[in-house]
Order: structure tokens, then C-alpha cells, then sequence
């Protein structure tokens, strides 16, 4: 399957409220196509170069926009969850002002829920990262191999740069997260948390990691993409796919 026909069926399989989020793919492989063909005038052929560089550039402006908004509202969220946890055992706990198992029992479960949900969407902005920056390269790669040009290697550099790419952040608060599951919540419903954690994230485990895509490459070599320099996660690392992968 070629990556932009891969790419429309993960996101309305897994994402479809993000449609607008990610890559116009498709759009820029028209243009891409269009500065490339022998039957295009050459004036045409100026206009076409000249809007793929304005919709790259827009391109990443929209994903840094989405990233960093999704960042931002995370970051908020994870201190909020932290005061809940922190509501709960100080008001229902053994120790709290209102002692109470059953309420207990019952608060921590809704944010145990709340933990899961919100750490399951934390990974697919990881993906989304991920999925993005890959598009990116493809279509540069497409655009040099037609054209003859090297926009590829110095527009990717300036991708290096972009807080969508820079997911330091968030892999860091779903380690966090991690963190919290394993020392807050009893032995007892781990196996329960990790049921209700894969409903959850089901999703993300449709989304490719960068690594798997780089390494099911068929063109992978000394042209290759940069390597994403993400903080080790066992949960992330967990979502990578077995299945082929497109790379055209």
C-alpha cells in the first residue's frame, strides 16, 4: 500500500477527529507531480515550486500549532489529575477527613479511569509526531527524486527544530503516568488497569512508531531520515506494529 493511501486509512481508522491535523499528503503529491511533468508549462511549473514550498511551510506551522496546544492542555491536565489523587486520599482516605472505603474505592476508580485515558492520548500525539515528520520526509524525497533538486536534507533540518518534532514533554509525562499507576494504585487492580489501559489505547496501537517505520523500510540507508531521539518508554515501545510497511 503507498504511504497517502496508508496514511487517509490510519487516520479515519484511529484518528478522525485529527483529519485536519496531519499531513496534506495528497495535495502536495499533486503539486509534486505537477513541477515534475513534461507537459506542464514552464511558468506552471514555477507557480506549482512555489506553492508545494508555501504549503510545507504551512504544513508545519499547522503542526506545531495542534502539538503544542495539545502540549499545553496536557501539561494542565497531569497537575490536575496529581490534585485529585491527592483530594481523594486526603478526604476519603484512611487517614482523611471523611473516611470512607467505599468512597475511597469509588474515587480512586474514576481516576484511575482518567489516568489511562488521558496517558492513551498522550501516546497518539506522540504518534501524530511521529506520523507527520515521516510524511514529511517522503514527499521531500519524492520531490528530489523527481525534480532533481535537494530540498530534501536542509528542509528536514529546519523540521529538527520545530516543537512538533520535540516530544520530550510529553514522553516524559506519560512516563510520569507510568509512575503514578505503579505507586499509587494497589497490586490488586493492576491486571484491572491494564484491561481498561488497552480499551483505552487501542487507537495508538494502529499508528506505526517511527522505528518501525525506518526499519520495515525497503529505501532505508546513508539517505535515510534522522532518527527520533525519544525518551525510552516500555508502554510506547509496546505499540509497534508487526505489520508491512508502505514506502512509496
Amino acid at each position: 500500500m503507498k504511504f497517502g493511501k496508508w496514511l487517509k486509512q490510519q487516520i479515519e481508522e484511529t484518528l478522525p477527529a485529527w483529519r485536519d491535523k496531519f499531513l496534506s499528503y495528497k495535495e502536495l503529491k499533486k503539486l509534486v507531480r505537477l513541477i515534475s511533468s513534461t507537459e506542464s508549462p514552464e511558468y506552471g511549473k514555477v507557480d506549482a515550486e512555489a506553492e508545494f514550498v508555501y504549503l510545507l511551510n504551512n504544513e508545519i506551522d499547522k503542526f506545531n500549532a495542534f502539538f503544542m496546544e495539545q502540549e499545553e492542555d496536557f501539561i494542565i491536565r497531569h497537575r490536575e489529575l496529581q490534585q485529585g489523587i491527592e483530594r481523594v486520599i486526603d478526604t476519603w482516605g484512611p487517614n482523611g477527613t471523611k473516611p470512607s472505603q467505599a468512597e475511597y474505592k469509588d474515587e480512586m476508580a474514576k481516576v484511575r479511569k482518567d489516568i489511562v485515558d488521558f496517558h492513551g492520548e498522550m501516546v497518539l500525539l506522540v504518534n501524530y509526531s511521529n506520523v507527520n515528520y515521516t510524511g514529511l520526509g517522503k514527499i521531500l524525497k519524492k520531490y528530489d527524486k523527481r525534480t532533481g533538486r535537494l530540498l530534501r536534507l536542509p528542509f528536514i533540518q529546519k523540521v529538527l527544530e520545530q516543537p512538533f518534532f520535540v516530544t520530550d514533554l510529553v514522553s516524559k509525562l506519560v512516563k510520569e503516568c507510568e509512575n503514578t499507576i505503579d505507586e499509587v494504585f494497589s497490586v490488586e487492580v493492576e491486571e484491572e488497569i491494564v484491561k481498561v489501559q488497552r480499551e483505552a489505547i487501542t487507537v495508538a496501537e494502529k499508528l506505526l512508531s517511527m522505528q518501525e517505520i525506518r526499519r520495515g523500510s525497503s529505501t532505508y540507508g546513508h539517505f535515510s531520515l534522522p532518527p527520533l531521539d525519544l525518551p525510552d518508554s516500555d508502554l510506547i515501545h509496546s505499540f509497534q506494529l508487526n505489520s508491512p510497511i508502505p514506502t512509496v
